[in-house]
C-alpha cells in the first residue's frame, strides 16, 4: 500500500464492549426486560467514564487527532458511548452513527433463566459458533450482518467521513462482546475453530487494531504478546499479528493459515504432486 493510500485510512479502529449492565449482574433480568432495553449498572457507567479516558489517552497521542463513533442501538451499548464522550471534546468527534447490524446476538425474546441455561449447555456441545438459539441467530448470522457492516464502514471512509487527512482519524465501535469478535474474525480471516478459542471481552473492555508500518491494521501494534494470548490467540495468530504490524513480506503467508491445513504434507517431497 503507497503512502498516498495509507494516508486516508483511519489510523485506528478501536472496538469496546459495553459496560456491566443489569443482565450481567442477574441473568434474571432478561425474564422481564427485553434484551435492548436492559440498562447499564452504576458501576458500568463508571467503567465506561474510566474507558473514555483510556481511549483518549491512546488517540490522543499526536496533537491532531479525530474520533467517529460507531454504536449498537442497545440502551447499554448507547449509555456507554455517552460516558465515553465525556472525555471528547466536541470538536474532536466528527461523527456518531448508531448501525443495527453490530447489536447483540439474538437470543430469542424475553428469556427465562433455566431454560437458557439448559440451551447455552447445548450451545457447549455443539459449538458456539454454528449453534442458533431458538427464535434467535447463532454466531455465523452475526458474522454475516457484521461483515455487511464492514463494507458500510469502508464506504463512509471512503467518500462519507469529512476530515483533514492530516488528522490521525480514528474509528471507535462501542458494541457486544459477541460481535467485536466476529468482527476481528472477519478482519483477521481467523478460522471457525480458531473463533472457538477466543475468550469473551470484559465490560469495557476494548481491542486496538493500529496501522503498521506497512499499511495492514494489528493488534500487535498496541497489544503485548501476553494480551493477545489471554485473549485466546494462538501463537501462529499472534504471529500473524506481528507479520501485519512490521509489514513483513511473509504476510500472505501469514494470513491465510495454512498450519492449519495443511500440516499433514510432506513438503520436502518432490513426488508431493505425484498420484500413486
Amino acid at each position: 500500500m503507497s503512502e498516498q493510500q495509507q494516508k486516508f485510512l483511519p489510523k485506528r479502529i478501536i472496538l469496546v464492549r459495553h459496560g456491566e449492565s443489569a443482565g450481567n449482574l442477574d441473568g434474571s433480568a432478561y425474564a422481564t426486560t427485553p434484551d435492548y432495553k436492559i440498562p447499564l449498572t452504576e458501576a458500568g457507567i463508571q467503567q465506561a467514564k474510566e474507558a473514555g479516558k483510556k481511549i483518549r489517552d491512546v488517540i490522543s497521542e499526536s496533537g491532531k487527532w479525530k474520533a467517529c463513533f460507531y454504536v449498537s442501538p442497545y440502551e447499554r451499548t448507547r449509555s456507554t458511548l455517552r460516558e465515553i464522550g465525556r472525555s471528547f471534546p466536541r470538536k474532536r468527534v466528527i461523527g456518531v452513527k448508531e448501525e443495527c447490524r453490530i447489536r447483540e446476538q439474538d437470543f430469542g425474546n424475553f428469556q427465562i433463566t433455566e431454560r437458557m441455561k439448559i440451551i447455552k449447555e447445548t450451545r457447549e456441545k455443539f459449538g458456539r459458533f454454528f449453534y442458533r438459539f431458538p427464535e434467535g441467530e447463532s454466531a455465523a448470522d452475526v458474522f454475516d450482518r457484521v461483515s455487511s457492516f464492514l463494507e458500510s464502514l469502508w464506504r463512509d471512509i471512503d467518500t462519507r467521513l469529512h476530515y483533514d487527512p492530516s488528522d490521525d482519524l480514528n474509528i471507535i465501535i462501542v458494541s457486544h462482546g459477541l460481535a467485536s469478535r466476529v468482527f476481528l474474525m472477519k478482519w483477521f480471516k481467523w478460522t471457525v475453530e480458531q473463533f472457538e478459542y477466543l475468550n469473551n471481552l470484559n465490560n469495557c473492555e476494548f481491542r486496538v487494531m493500529q496501522l503498521g508500518d506497512g499499511g495492514e491494521y494489528s493488534l500487535a501494534v498496541h497489544h503485548s504478546d501476553e494480551e493477545m494470548l489471554e485473549w485466546g490467540l494462538s501463537q501462529q495468530m499472534i504471529n500473524d499479528q506481528k507479520c501485519r504490524a512490521t509489514g513483513a513480506s511473509s504476510i500472505e503467508k501469514c494470513q491465510w493459515f495454512m498450519d492449519g491445513f495443511f500440516d499433514h504434507l510432506d513438503t520436502d517431497s518432490e513426488d508431493a504432486n505425484k498420484i500413486d
